[in-house]
C-alpha cells in the first residue's frame, strides 16, 4: 500500500502539471474571443482539484521509484490523463459522449490521429488547438518532461524515463543525469518544433496553422483542424516541408542530441538505423509511383510522386496526415504503407511500430538460423552497428515480437466478431496499435472512427495504449509476479 501511495503522489503532480497545459489554449480562446473559454475553466478546474487532493492525501510518502513503481506510474498517468484530456471536448460538445471523448484525448496523447470529430474547420481554434497540444506532449512523453521537474521535489525519475523510453535499448544514457537527459530531449524536441512551425509560416500557411501543424508533425500525430487534413492546402510547398520534417521526426532524437552536442553530423552517419530508414522509405517511394502509375491511378509521374511520396512518408512515420483518399488506391499500396508502419520509425523517435531496431535484429537472427543450419558449430554473433549484441536482447525482441502479433490477431478478431469486416477491422487494430490513425475500409482517410459503437471504441482505446508503452510496459502489470513483494 504505501507503494501505491507513492506512484499515487507523484501521479498527483503530472495532474496538476497538465492542467497547467490548459492554460495555453484558453489564453488562445481569450486572445480570439473563439467563445470556448467556460470549456477550459471548468477543465482547468475539475484537473488541478482532483490533483491537488491527491497529492495532499499522499503527501509525505515520496521516495525513489524502484523499476516496478516506474511501470505502474507510466500506464496510470497514460489512462488518467485522457480523461481529463477529454473535458474541454466535454465541455464545449455535450453531444459527445464521454467514450468518443476520451478516445479522441487518448489518440491526441498516444499521438494515434485518430478521430471522431467531424466538422473540425468549425470547432473554435482553441479546441483544435488543444487536440493538437495534446499530441505535442504526448510526442515525447509528458512523463519525460516531469522527470525534469521532479528532483525539485526531491524525487529521482530514472525509473520514469525507463519505462516512457521507446525501443530495446532503453539503458543508453546521454548525459549523466537523467535530469540533464530529459531536459535535452525536450531542448531538442522544442526547436526542432518551432523550426518545423517558421517552415510551415514560409511554405504559406498561417501562422496558427503552422503551430499546430508543428505540433502534430513532431509528434507524428497527424491531428489537423480541417476535415480535408493537407488536402486543404493543396500546396506541393506545404507538403514537401512537412515531408522533410515527419523524416526527423522519425529519426532517433538522441541522434538529434548528440549532433546538436557535437556540432558534428557524424552521429547521424554511425546510426546503424537511419541508412536503413531512408533506404526503405526511397524505394518504397518509387515503388508504390511506378505501381499506381502502371494501375492507371495517375498518368503523370510527378503527380503521382507527389502523392505517393507525402501519403507514404505520412503513413510510414505513423504521422497520419493525408492529401488524398489513398484508401481508394489499388488495395497493394495502403496495405504495404501500412506494413511500413509496423516497423519503418527509428527507436527513440516519437514514430510509432516495433521501431526498425527491432526489425533489423530479427532480420539479422534469422539469417543467424539459416548459418547455423549449414555451420552448427560456428559462432555467429548478431552485430548492429558494428557491435555485437548480447542474447537477452535478442530474447526479449522475440518476446516482444511475440506479444506484439499475438495482440494484434485478438483485437482483430474481437473487432471482426462485432460486425466489422475484416479490412475495417484489422486496418483499425494496426492504425491504433501502431499509433497511425486513419485506417483502411470504413475507417480510412475519407472518414474516421465515429462509426464504431463503445465497445469498439474503448478496444482501439486500449490498442493506442498498447502501442504507445509499447505492449510490454502495460502488460506487465497483468503478471503475479509484478505485484509479489
Amino acid at each position: 500500500m504505501g507503494r501505491f501511495n507513492a506512484v499515487l503522489n507523484l501521479l498527483s503532480v503530472v495532474v496538476i502539471i497538465f492542467a497547467a497545459t490548459m492554460l495555453v489554449p484558453l489564453g488562445l480562446s481569450l486572445h480570439l474571443a473563439d467563445g470556448a473559454e467556460q470549456a477550459y475553466d471548468s477543465a482547468i478546474l475539475a484537473t488541478a482539484l482532483a490533483g491537488g487532493l491527491s497529492w495532499v492525501a499522499t503527501r509525505g510518502r515520496q521516495r525513489e521509484l524502484q523499476a516496478r513503481d516506474g511501470f505502474l506510474l507510466v500506464t496510470l498517468a497514460w489512462t488518467v490523463l485522457p480523461a481529463f484530456g477529454a473535458l474541454p471536448l466535454l465541455s464545449y460538445l455535450p453531444k459527445l459522449s464521454f467514450t468518443e471523448a476520451y478516445f479522441e484525448a487518448m489518440s491526441g496523447l498516444t499521438t494515434t490521429g485518430a478521430t471522431v470529430l467531424s466538422g473540425l474547420d468549425r470547432l473554435p481554434p482553441s479546441i483544435n488547438f488543444w487536440r493538437c497540444e495534446l499530441q505535442w506532449l504526448g510526442g515525447m512523453g509528458i512523463l519525460v518532461l516531469v522527470v525534469a521537474i521532479l528532483p525539485l521535489l526531491g524525487v529521482g525519475g530514472r525509473q520514469i524515463l525507463k519505462a516512457e523510453t521507446p525501443g530495446p535499448m532503453k539503458d543508453t544514457k546521454l548525459t549523466p543525469r537523467i535530469t540533464e537527459t530529459a531536459k535535452g530531449l525536450w531542448g531538442v524536441y522544442g526547436l526542432l518544433t518551432i523550426a518545423c512551425a517558421l517552415a510551415m509560416r514560409w511554405a504559406g500557411m498561417s501562422w496558427l496553422d503552422a503551430v499546430m501543424h508543428a505540433f502534430t508533425t513532431m509528434s507524428t500525430g497527424g491531428f489537423s483542424p480541417y476535415d480535408a487534413s493537407f488536402a486543404h492546402w493543396n500546396s506541393p510547398a506545404i507538403e514537401a516541408v512537412t515531408i522533410v520534417f515527419m523524416l526527423i521526426a522519425g529519426i532517433n532524437f538522441a541522434t538529434h542530441f548528440q549532433v546538436l552536442r557535437k556540432r558534428s553530423l557524424k552521429p547521424y552517419r554511425e546510426d546503424p538505423e537511419i541508412g536503413v530508414f531512408f533506404a526503405v522509405i526511397a524505394v518504397s517511394i518509387v515503388g508504390i509511383t511506378l505501381f499506381l502509375m502502371a494501375k492507371g491511378v495517375y498518368r503523370d509521374f510527378w503527380v503521382a510522386l507527389r502523392y505517393t511520396a507525402f501519403n507514404l512518408v505520412s503513413v510510414a512515420t505513423s504521422t497520419g496526415y493525408a492529401n488524398t483518399d489513398f484508401g481508394v488506391w489499388p488495395l497493394f499500396a495502403p496495405l504495404w504503407m501500412l506494413f511500413l508502419v509496423s516497423f519503418v520509425s527509428c527507436s527513440g523517435s516519437t514514430g510509432g511500430g516495433i521501431k526498425l531496431v527491432r526489425a533489423m535484429l530479427m532480420f539479422k537472427q534469422a539469417f543467424r538460423e539459416l548459418a547455423r543450419i549449414v555451420h552448427p558449430r560456428a559462432y555467429i554473433p548478431v552485430k548492429l552497428g558494428g557491435h555485437p549484441i548480447e542474447n537477452n536482447i535478442i530474447f526479449a525482441v522475440l518476446a516482444f515480437m511475440l506479444v506484439y502479433g499475438g495482440t494484434i490477431s485478438v483485437m482483430t478478431m474481437l473487432l471482426a466478431a462485432t460486425g466489422l469486416d475484416f479490412v475495417t477491422a484489422f486496418s483499425a487494430v494496426v492504425a491504433c496499435i501502431n499509433n497511425l490513425g486513419p485506417g483502411l475500409g470504413q475507417v480510412g482517410p475519407a472518414s474516421n472512427f465515429a462509426l464504431l459503437d463503445d465497445f469498439q471504441t474503448w478496444l482501439c482505446s486500449a490498442a493506442m495504449l498498447l502501442g504507445r508503452l509499447e505492449l510490454l510496459t502495460v502488460l506487465v502489470l497483468l503478471t503475479p509476479a509484478f505485484w509479489r513483494k
